[in-house]
C-alpha cells in the first residue's frame, strides 16, 4: 500500500498526540495527581461529551464572535497592509505605530472597550479584531513591498503602468503571504475572544471556564480548553485548504506517492 508523504506526516502527528494523552493519563495515575490540580484526559473528554448540550450554545457564541472579529480584522488589515505596502512613506510612518499598538497586551484594552460599549459581545468582537489585525497588515505589506525591482523594471520597459504591475505581479505575489497570515490571525482571534469573555461577557466558552473555575470544576475548565483547541484546529485546517487551493502554485508538491 502506497502512502503519500502528507498522509504519513498526519499519521505521525496523530500518533504523537495519542502518546501525549496516554502519558498524561499514566502520570495522573502513577503520581496520584489530584483532579483539582490536573484532571485525567479521560475525565476531561467524558466531561466534554456529557456537558456538550449545555456547552454547545456557548461554543457557537464564541465561534460567531470570533469569526465576526476576524472578518472585521481581515478587512482592516488588508486595507492597512495595502496602504503600507505600496507606499514607502506610509510604511515608514505607519509601521512604528502598528508595532507599538501590537505590543500593548490586549487584556489592557478590554476594560476600555467595556467602558465604551458595556459588557457583552461588542468588547469580545473588538478584542478579536484588534488581536488579528497586525499579522495580516505585516504579511500583506511584505508581499506587496517585496516585488523584485528587476521584474518591475522589465514590465515598465514593456509599457506597463504602475496599476498593471500592482495587479499582475504584486497582488499575486502577496497572496501566499495573505493566506499565511489568515491561519495565524484566526487562532489569535480566538485568543482575543476568550480573553474578553473571561472579563466582560455572560456567554461564551470563556465565561463557562470562569464559572467552572469559581466552582473548582477543573475537568470542565479543561473541557473548555479542548473545545477551543478543536475549533482552532478546524479553522486552521479550513484556511490551510483554501490557501492550498488558491496558492498551491507557491508551495512545493508533497503528494508524491512513496512505498
Amino acid at each position: 500500500m502506497k502512502l503519500t508523504r502528507r498522509a504519513r506526516d498526519h499519521i505521525k502527528s496523530a500518533a504523537c498526540i495519542v502518546a501525549l494523552f496516554v502519558a498524561w493519563e499514566l502520570a495522573c495515575v502513577a503520581f496520584r495527581i489530584s483532579p483539582i490540580v490536573l484532571p485525567r484526559p479521560t475525565a476531561v473528554i467524558s466531561t466534554l461529551i456529557v456537558q456538550m448540550p449545555a456547552l454547545w450554545p456557548h461554543i457557537l457564541q464564541t465561534l460567531a464572535t470570533t469569526m465576526l472579529g476576524f472578518l472585521l480584522g481581515t478587512l482592516i488589515g488588508v486595507a492597512l497592509g495595502a496602504f503600507v505596502g505600496v507606499s514607502r512613506s506610509a510604511y515608514n510612518t505607519a509601521y512604528p505605530l502598528l508595532v507599538g499598538f501590537s505590543s500593548i497586551p490586549k487584556v489592557a484594552v478590554v476594560p476600555i472597550f467595556v467602558l465604551w460599549f458595556g459588557s457583552g459581545t461588542v468588547p469580545a468582537v473588538l478584542t478579536a479584531m484588534t488581536t488579528c489585525i497586525f499579522p495580516i497588515v505585516v504579511n500583506v505589506a511584505t508581499g506587496l513591498a517585496t516585488t523584485e525591482p528587476e521584474m518591475e523594471d522589465v514590465l515598465k520597459a514593456l509599457g506597463a503602468s504602475r496599476r498593471q504591475v500592482l495587479w499582475n505581479v504584486s497582488l499575486p505575489r502577496a497572496m501566499p503571504y495573505f493566506f499565511a497570515s489568515l491561519k495565524v490571525a484566526v487562532t489569535l482571534a480566538f485568543v482575543g475572544t476568550v480573553l474578553s469573555e473571561t472579563v466582560a461577557a455572560n456567554r461564551g466558552i470563556g465565561t463557562v471556564m470562569m464559572m467552572a473555575t469559581a466552582s473548582f470544576d477543573v475537568p470542565l475548565v479543561f473541557a473548555g480548553l479542548f473545545a477551543l483547541a478543536l475549533l482552532g484546529i478546524l479553522l486552521y485546517v479550513v484556511f490551510a485548504g483554501i490557501e492550498q487551493r488558491v496558492c498551491g502554485w507557491a508551495t512545493r508538491k508533497q503528494d508524491l506517492a512513496v512505498a
